[in-house]
């Protein structure tokens, strides 16, 4: 293991971690684990009290878990622990009243997978001594068999119910066997050991009531970031919970083990191999993830997609050429020529973008498209196809099945890109190539800029392939004014809010709703549907109009609204018939359209909201916005908690 301090001349520091394999490494890379749940870590050493660092880096990370939260700070001789079900603010109540004081610690806010959700199973979680301390992102698949095994070497005092715990154990019963008298080593090596005992996935932080001023980390499946300070370093699920103190940062691969410090860290691999890792610079600021004078980060998000609709197509799109430049694909002209079919992969809001991208693609680059689950694309036996290129979409780059999915396509010998908003995520870091959202932090459980983000990012990708095909210059012309307008048609849109806001009062009583769209605009009808169920818990679907004479029109009833988005577009003659359908058994209508849709649409929709004209594969980056707003809306008039629904996290890492 190299040393280096932490300081502000950092440059370059350990291990790639596939550069050497054990045979029980070889061995966790050939099972295919479950993965973790979101929840969020947070760890400090330095010469600061460290409670206030790590209930400030929690409260960054809630949108990552808030069942239960807890600290574990080193005093002296002993570990001064609170923990307690519920938000960081019932922790934060909990320290103010019984503070926990030193300079160094770690922290957790839970999404639970093991155990209910209380005080005994919050993290952190103890050894049998009570010296250890260790908190837990991850599913510790094989817990069940090695308590057993801790059992019987009677290891027998265990406080809760979950997984944690027994890798707590586990790490603290070898800890004890190990001879040496240098502590910080032998925990480290105590914790080397634990986990190549382990089946399943882990983002942990553990300390010691003895070895003062040091804490170890590791990472397998569960993302997990050092941030080097100037007498002081972070660990951290998430970059956002330390940007606040350094932009200085390591993203961790999986299997690398790092020990800190206060002025100084060493980074490993779980099998000792020795590599090399680049300080990265954060992005963005500790400005960037406040809300500001917004109430809630998913309005400000909302309202943030003008300048992150801008910023995926700077730089990018070429009048020249009239194509986009997309040199993160790390293909050349004749590669991508050759492209016979293109395979778009994601989960919930990043599948939607997906199916949107099916349309686009297909029109302006003519090449067969297919949308696949992520998680259902590595479990299928898809029949191999030449000349196919996959893309992996996820805003967090750490969606645990988009992962399983990039991984199998790369198994099965396909060029594997990626779309993501996280430069350094595991995503970006294992794709061949692909393209970065510059979205900036998103921050609101429910995806809303992220989303269009990715729908202007396919966008350039059907315009560069078709430009090397039929596409002519003329065309790509109009599509890239199309595109440099979209920001504008935007702001436009989102004046409409207090329009929507009065819609949303006007169905605040109703037990569901429907929503339809065809060819680019259904994919939006799902996406409008689950940010509905998303936050506001109502009844929703999403469906093709033409399906609605196929079953769907049973549902139609005058406490049922149905939502069209109906573009004045090729099928606006199409989505009218089915409107009148619906009108014709008294459900309410409200319509999303553009054009000279409104005045054909007066005496039929009860709501009608007029969004700008654009050409039909940029329509549905706008006839989504409005649908945005009135789950918004709606979520706050029926009290919900928009920023952190019910039994959801930002990012699913777990299958």
């Amino acid at each position: 293991m190299g040393l280096h301090t932490s300081n502000n001349s950092v440059l370059v520091v350990h291990g790639n971690l596939f550069a050497r394999f054990t045979p029980v490494a070889r061995a966790c890379r050939q099972w295919q684990p479950s993965f973790p749940s979101m929840c969020g870590i947070v760890g400090y050493v330095g010469r600061s009290q460290a409670a206030p660092i790590l209930l400030d880096g929690l409260r960054r990370l809630e949108y990552r878990g808030y069942d239960s939260a807890g600290v574990a700070i080193v005093n002296g001789d002993h570990v001064e622990t609170r923990k307690c079900a519920g938000r960081i603010a019932s922790l934060a109540k909990l320290i103010s009243q019984k503070p926990a004081t030193g300079s160094y610690g770690i922290s957790h806010t839970r999404w639970a997978t093991h155990g209910k959700v209380n005080d005994e199973n919050a993290h952190p979680h103890f050894d049998a001594t009570g010296k250890i301390a260790l908190v837990h992102n991850g599913v510790i698949e094989n817990y069940r068999m090695l308590k057993e095994q801790l059992i019987q070497n009677g290891d027998t005092n265990f406080r809760s119910d979950t997984d944690t715990e027994v890798l707590a154990h586990l790490i603290g019963n070898i800890y004890r066997q190990l001879d040496g008298k240098d502590s910080k080593a032998r925990l480290v090596n105590a914790t080397r050991a634990a986990l190549k005992q382990v089946i399943g996935t882990y983002g942990i932080a553990v300390v010691h009531a003895d070895i003062p001023d040091f804490i170890v980390g590791a990472r397998r499946g569960s993302p997990l970031v050092l941030g080097v300070g100037k007498d002081e370093n972070f660990l951290a699920s998430d970059v956002s919970a330390i940007v606040a103190h350094t932009r200085d940062a390591i993203y961790l691969n999986d299997f690398d083990l790092v020990a800190l410090e206060q002025d100084k860290f060493e980074i490993s691999a779980i099998d000792g191999a020795v590599g090399e890792h680049a300080v990265s610079k954060v992005e963005f600021s500790a400005e960037d993830i406040k809300k500001g004078d917004y109430p809630h980060y998913m309005l400000k998000e909302i309202c943030e997609q003008p300048d992150s609709v801008r910023d995926a197509m700077r730089g990018r799109l070429t009048y020249e050429e009239c194509t986009a430049k997309l040199g993160g694909l790390n293909m050349n002209p004749a590669e991508l020529r050759d492209v016979a079919r293109v395979v778009l992969t994601g989960c919930g809001t990043a599948l939607h973008a997906g199916r949107v991208g099916e349309y686009i693609v297909e029109q302006l680059a003519s090449i067969p498209v297919e949308v696949e689950f992520a998680s259902e694309y590595r479990h299928r036996n898809t029949p191999p196809t030449e000349h196919t290129l996959v893309f992996a979409i996820s805003q967090s780059g750490e969606t645990a099945d988009t992962l399983g999915a990039l991984r199998e396509s790369k198994r099965k010998g396909y060029r594997t890109l990626g779309i993501c908003n996280n430069v350094a995520s595991t995503i970006a870091r294992e794709s061949d190539g692909g393209v970065y959202m510059h979205a900036g932090p998103e921050i609101g459980v429910a995806a809303t800029k992220s989303f269009t983000s990715q729908l202007v990012i396919l966008t350039l990708i059907g315009l560069l392939l078709g430009r090397m095909r039929q596409l002519s210059t003329a065309q790509g012309k109009r599509i890239i004014d199309a595109l440099e307008a979209l920001p504008g048609h935007i702001e436009r849109v989102l004046k409409l809010s207090d329009q929507v806001k009065a819609i949303a009062k006007k169905y605040a009583d109703v037990s569901g709703m429907l929503f339809f769209g065809r060819q680019f605009n259904y994919p939006i009808a799902l996406e409008g549907a689950l940010k509905m169920k998303e936050i506001t818990y109502l009844f929703a679907e999403g469906h093709p109009s033409a399906e609605l004479k196929h079953g769907i029109i049973a549902l139609v009833r005058p406490d049922l609204p149905s939502i069209f988005i109906a573009p004045d577009d090729a099928v606006f003659s199409k989505n009218l018939n089915n409107i009148e359908q619906v009108k014709a058994r008294k459900g309410p209508i409200i319509a999303i359209t553009s054009g000279n849709g409104a005045k054909q649409l007066k005496d039929l929709a009860a709501d009608i909201i007029e969004i700008p004209d654009v050409i039909d594969c940029l329509c549905p980056v706008l006839t989504v916005v409005p649908l945005q707003l009135l789950a918004y809306h709606l979520a706050v008039e029926l009290g919900r908690d928009v920023d952190k629904p019910r039994n959801l996290a930002k990012s699913v890492t777990v299958e």
